[in-house]
């Protein structure tokens, strides 16, 4: 193992994630938060990310045997969940349900963010979970290299909790327009991202991948 490796597997995870790209994202859907709560969500969503980096790393393949799913399958399946997603941005679903929300109770503890769909898929998503599974089977799976491989992962993971906790300082430089125009141009990429997922995953299972 050496620093090149090191670099080489980070820069993978890095664009793998996008904590830059997913830190309007994050502005998005946890829009008229208060910071507390939205410091709460970043916290909650980082470290379910990890968790779950980490069991794939570890043991994702065998996961995935034992139950018989298929990385394609895999794949295909965080694609829809990703254009449901980015369905509610597009139409600001998930706003109109906020301000409904808002006169109910000021702070609603059942519309959370944080596990789906920022934790799971978009930033724990498919591809991390399968670049996780190739980059901690490489080296013939040395212990060393495996634990570098998640000391990498985890960093990135930091900083995109550092971007979500700085979302406040993002939303007020936007304003309201900006915001409602990121959050439509961001579900288009979104859905497209969706749709890439699946047709990765059918191209996966075509080819027995």
């Amino acid at each position: 193992m050496d620093t090149g490796q090191l670099v080489t597997a980070f820069v993978t995870l890095f664009v793998v994630i996008d904590p830059i790209g997913l830190s309007p994202l994050f502005v998005a859907l946890t829009r008229g938060m208060g910071p507390a709560r939205r410091r709460s969500i970043a916290v909650s969503a980082a470290l379910i990310a990890v968790g779950l980096l980490t069991l794939f790393g570890l043991f994702g393949e065998a996961l995935l045997d034992f139950v018989g799913i298929s990385m394609p399958a895999f794949r295909i399946a965080g694609g829809i969940l990703l254009f449901l997603t980015a369905l509610d941005m597009l139409f600001e679903r998930r706003t109109k349900r906020r301000e409904d929300k808002v006169h109910e109770q000021e702070d609603d503890p059942g519309d959370d963010p944080s596990v789906f769909p920022l934790a799971v898929p978009l930033t724990a998503g498919p591809g991390a979970m399968a670049t996780m599974i190739l980059l901690a089977g490489q080296q013939g799976g040395d212990w060393t290299w495996v634990l570098a491989v998640h000391l990498v992962m985890a960093g990135v993971i930091l900083l995109c909790l550092l971007l979500w906790m700085a979302a406040g300082l993002m939303e007020r430089a936007l304003g309201p327009t900006g915001i409602n125009v990121v959050t439509r141009l961001l579900g288009m990429l979104l859905a497209a991202l969706s749709v890439q997922f699946v047709i990765d995953g059918i191209r996966g299972a075509a080819l027995g991948l």
